[in-house]
């Protein structure tokens, strides 16, 4: 039986398949609570385990719990992978939320409903084992966007963030030479599907972000992380900051 074991950290576009689990299409390095060493250069870090006698974990503040999602098994191309070197997912349901934060005079409840699949900024959060069951604790803002189908461009962003389909990369040079897809330029253009409702400012009020769906921009092009749709098509989403330009 034929395996593959991580050793690098780097950190690829991700897939959603058809039960809402996230799936790496390269291979990263796992990154969880305390660390333990298994063989070669992979790190290995375990969750803080919530023992049965308490029956309750209720987030504080402007923080939520997510269940996760299950690790993939497999390759995208079917290589079975050992549990040491399956993929953290990145995404999970929203489990509970905290009583929200004050800002200014203002009291901002949790705008992340009970019961949502949502994704998240890859290093976010404390892992937790409960209910035999791993969840993280993270702050409302590490949340990325809601899923509302089980196809990433149907996300929707949430606060500043934007949701954006990146432009196909040239496969050839100006002297005509062709690229494979290692040697493609990454592009740093593409088109807005969707932005979140905006940033809080210090009174607690939503900014609107000045990007709109529909234009096609110039982005940061090292910013966001990126995700692959059902159909195989690149998405990006990042923060409405890293947009730079709006081309017309």
């Amino acid at each position: 039986m034929t395996s593959v074991q991580l050793s690098g950290a780097g950190v690829a576009a991700v897939a959603f398949n058809n039960n809402n689990s996230l799936r790496l299409s390269q291979t990263s390095a796992l990154r969880v609570g305390s660390s333990r060493r298994l063989s070669g250069s992979l790190v290995v870090k375990a969750a803080t385990v919530v023992t049965p006698k308490y029956t309750s974990l209720k987030p504080l503040g402007d923080r939520v719990l997510v269940k996760l999602g299950v690790a993939e098994e497999k390759t995208m191309g079917g290589i079975l992978l050992p549990s040491s070197a399956q993929s953290k997912p990145q995404g999970g349901e929203i489990v509970a939320v905290g009583g929200g934060r004050t800002i200014g005079d203002k009291k901002v409840e949790v705008s992340i409903p009970t019961g949502s699949q949502v994704v998240y900024s890859k290093y976010a959060g404390t892992e937790v084992e409960y209910n035999n069951s791993k969840h993280l604790i993270m702050k409302e803002d590490d949340i990325i966007g809601i899923l509302e189908s089980d196809d990433v461009k149907d996300m929707k962003p949430l606060n500043d963030r934007v949701l954006i389909k990146v432009a196909e990369a040239s496969d050839k040079t100006d002297g005509g030479l062709i690229l494979t897809e290692t040697t493609k330029e990454k592009p740093s253009i593409g088109t807005v599907v969707a932005v979140g409702p905006g940033r809080l400012d210090d009174e607690g009020t939503r900014q609107p972000l000045l990007v709109s769906a529909g234009s096609t921009v110039l982005y940061s092009k090292y910013a966001g992380g990126e995700f692959k749709g059902a159909d195989g098509t690149n998405y990006i989403v990042l923060k409405a900051s890293d947009v730079i330009a709006e081309l017309s």
